[in-house]
C-alpha cells in the first residue's frame, strides 16, 4: 500500500475549494496537524484524558519532592497526601488531597534531554526517525477495532488536541489521516471555522457543497488511494459537525460561572474543562498541553503560577469525573517530555534532567493511592523499579483494554506496537 505523495497538490486544491467555493475555511483545524480482558473488580478505560506539560516539568517540586534534603528541595515547600509518607510539592494541594484516587510514578526515565525529540518519544513510544513518522498514542487508540477502541459518537472527532495548533505534534503517522487529532488552539474558543458567514445561507452552501463534490470526483478519478478517500472523508465529517448539536460540548459558555471559576481561568484549566465536556459527549481521546515548564530560571516563582494551575484543573476535573461516575471509564494521564534537575543552578533554576522524573495515572484501570518506583535521595537517578516510555505507554495501552505485546505493521511493512512493546506496571493497574 503506497502513501498519497502530492499531499501540496491535494491541500491547495481542498483548501481552495473550502475558501473559495464554500466560503468557510472547515479543514484548517485537521490540516494544520496533518502537516506538521478486565481482571477481577476492573474496568478498562473507554475515555483518556491525557495531560502533557510542556517544558519539561520538575519531579523536585511537584510529585517527588525531597523534605529531607533542603539543598535539592530549594524554596519550593512540601505538603502531605492522603497516603501516611507521601509528600507533593506545595502547590500541589488538591491532588495531594485526591492521592486515593491517583498512582504515582517516580521512577520514569529516558534518553534524551531534547525537548522535541522527547516529545516525540513520549507521544508515539518510538525515538524519531527520518525514515518513518510513527502514531501518536491518541491515534493508536481512537483507531477502528481490532487495532484501537474506535469512535464513540459519529458526529464528534475521536481525538482532540487542546492547547495546540498541532505543530509539531506526531498526529496520525503512518495511520489513516482520518486519525490525526484535531487542534482547538484556545479551549474558551473551542472549535473554529465551523459556522456559516453571515453571508451565506444553508442552501447556497449546500449548492457549493455540491459544486466541491463534482470538482473532487474528478480529482479522485487521477489520484485514487485511501489517503484520498481519507481526506475525503474528513471533510465530510467537518460538515455533518457543522450541523450537529453536539458541536456544543466545544462551547465552554454552556458551563455555569460557579464551574468555571472551580477550574480557574489559565489554559489548563480551560483545557481541562473542556476535557472534561467532550469526553462526556463522547470524544474517545483529549490531550491537554500546557507548556511553560522549561523553568531554567527562578523555578520557585515559576511554580507560583504553573503549580495551582495544574493542581486547580487536574483535581478538579478528577473530582467532577467522580461524581458522575465517569472516573471509572476515563483514564486520566500526566506527562512532561523528561524532568528537572535536582541541582538549583546559578539562575535559582532547574534544568534538564531524564535520568528520572515522575508521571500520574488516575480513573479506569488505575489503583488509586498507589506510589510506584523510586528515585534516590536528591532525585536524580531512579533507585527502585525503573520506568522508561514504552513501559508507561504500554501501561496505558492495558488500562484502555488493548493488547501491548501485539505487531500491527505500517504501510512498509515494517512491525510495530502500541506503546512500543514495553513492559506495563502491572502493580498500579486494576486491569490485566
Amino acid at each position: 500500500m503506497q502513501f498519497f505523495d502530492d499531499r501540496h497538490t491535494r491541500r491547495a486544491v481542498m483548501s481552495g475549494i473550502a475558501r473559495s467555493t464554500l466560503g468557510v475555511s472547515l479543514l484548517s483545524p485537521w490540516t494544520r496537524v496533518l502537516e506538521a480482558a478486565p481482571a477481577a473488580g476492573g474496568k478498562t478505560a473507554k475515555h483518556v484524558i491525557y495531560f502533557y506539560m510542556g517544558g519539561a516539568m520538575s519531579h523536585i517540586d511537584t510529585f517527588d519532592p525531597k523534605p529531607d534534603n533542603s539543598d535539592v528541595q530549594g524554596d519550593v515547600g512540601t505538603i502531605s497526601t492522603k497516603t501516611p509518607g507521601v509528600f507533593f510539592g506545595e502547590h500541589m494541594k488538591k491532588l495531594a488531597d485526591l492521592q486515593d484516587k491517583i498512582a504515582v510514578v517516580r521512577s520514569m526515565t529516558t534518553e534524551t534531554a531534547d525537548h522535541g525529540k522527547g516529545a516525540y518519544w513520549l507521544k508515539t513510544s518510538y525515538p524519531v526517525l527520518n525514515s518513518i513518522r510513527h502514531p501518536s498514542m491518541g491515534s493508536w487508540i481512537t483507531s477502528p477495532s481490532p487495532v484501537g477502541l474506535g469512535k464513540l459518537n459519529h458526529d464528534l472527532p475521536p481525538f482532540v488536541l487542546v492547547g495546540s495548533n498541532g505543530n509539531g505534534h506526531p498526529g496520525a503517522g503512518f495511520l489513516d489521516p482520518s486519525l490525526t487529532p484535531v487542534p482547538v488552539a484556545d479551549a474558551a474558543k473551542g472549535i473554529e471555522n465551523l459556522e456559516l458567514p453571515s453571508y451565506l445561507s444553508e442552501k447556497a452552501f449546500k449548492r457549493r457543497l455540491d459544486l466541491a463534490d463534482r470538482i473532487d470526483t474528478k480529482f479522485k478519478q487521477r489520484y485514487a488511494g485511501y489517503q484520498i478517500e481519507s481526506y475525503n472523508q474528513m471533510y465530510k465529517d467537518a460538515v455533518r459537525l457543522m450541523g450537529s448539536k453536539d458541536l456544543e460540548a466545544f462551547d465552554l459558555e454552556k458551563e455555569s460561572a460557579d464551574v468555571k471559576e472551580r477550574y480557574g481561568s489559565s489554559s489548563i484549566g480551560q483545557g481541562a474543562l473542556l476535557a472534561r465536556r467532550l469526553v462526556q459527549s463522547g470524544v474517545r481521546f483529549v490531550e491537554v498541553n500546557y507548556g511553560g515548564w522549561d523553568m531554567h530560571n527562578d523555578v520557585a516563582t515559576s511554580m507560583e503560577t504553573r503549580g495551582p494551575a495544574l493542581d486547580r484543573a487536574v483535581g478538579s476535573l478528577i473530582q467532577d469525573l467522580d461524581s458522575s461516575g465517569l472516573l471509572q471509564e476515563t483514564l486520566i494521564v500526566l506527562t512532561s517530555e523528561f524532568g528537572r534537575s535536582p541541582g538549583i543552578n546559578q539562575n535559582a533554576g532547574r534544568d534538564h534532567h531524564p535520568a528520572a522524573f515522575s508521571y500520574l495515572l488516575a480513573g479506569a484501570g488505575i489503583q488509586g493511592g498507589a506510589v510506584y518506583g523510586k528515585s534516590d535521595d536528591r532525585g536524580h537517578f531512579v533507585d527502585e523499579d525503573p520506568v522508561g516510555l514504552t513501559d508507561f505507554n504500554s501501561t496505558i495501552t492495558v488500562a484502555c483494554g488493548l493488547d501491548p505485546f501485539k505487531q500491527h505493521h505500517a504501510p512498509n511493512g515494517r512491525p510495530f506496537k502500541i506503546g512500543g512493546g514495553g513492559d506495563p506496571i502491572y502493580d498500579i493497574l486494576t486491569v490485566s
